[in-house]
């Protein structure tokens, strides 16, 4: 089975994935009256499991709504020393070099990756371990914040595969990595 690693990520116009306190209010800026899913559903279908950073793992146990995911969910963690009882068997604490990380979670069956949270995407590319980016842009300048996108070693080159407006405001761009 072909492994994929994929981003599914809304960002500022000017590159950032939450403000300078961490806030996400700004990814509601759009109306949604009809509660638009913009493909996540679909992109969601097409996963096995996912694989996010303790920070994001730790914004996304402190929203007021049930968990939200149904595939697995591997924490990316040196310093958190266990999975809270409340998500025990939801998500599960991995940790080592990314290739081993990987090689531990596609030994469980799990092939394609849906990779989420700032440092774990930095960390991901600087490896040149994503395969696809989906990125939704929104109409603000944020100024300040967590920046998608980091400092690299070497250039990356991705082509695009789609590109579509949701709710006449957001720009999703789908990317694909070019290869050999």
């Amino acid at each position: 089975m072909e492994n994929k690693n994929q981003v599914y990520i809304g960002t500022s116009l000017d590159g950032f994935i939450a403000d300078e306190n961490g806030g996400l209010e700004w990814l509601d800026m759009v109306p949604n009256p009809n509660n638009e899913d913009m493909g996540y559903y679909v992109f969601m279908d097409k996963i096995d499991a996912l694989v996010m950073g303790r920070t994001t793992f730790e914004t996304v146990i402190g929203f007021d709504v049930d968990w939200p995911y149904k595939k697995p969910v591997f924490v990316l963690s040196s310093s958190l020393g266990e999975i809270p009882n409340s998500h025990q068997g939801k998500a599960f604490l991995v940790n080592g070099t990314l290739e081993e990380v990987l090689e531990q979670i596609h030994s469980q069956g799990h092939h394609s990756l849906y990779i989420d949270g700032g440092k774990t995407i930095q960390g991901f590319l600087k490896e040149d371990l994503i395969d696809e980016l989906i990125i939704t842009v929104l109409p603000v300048l944020l100024g300040g914040g967590f920046p998608l996108f980091g400092s690299m070693k070497d250039k990356l080159e991705f082509e695009l595969i789609e590109s579509k407006v949701h709710l006449g405001q957001l720009v999703q761009l789908h990317y694909k990595r070019k290869r050999g």
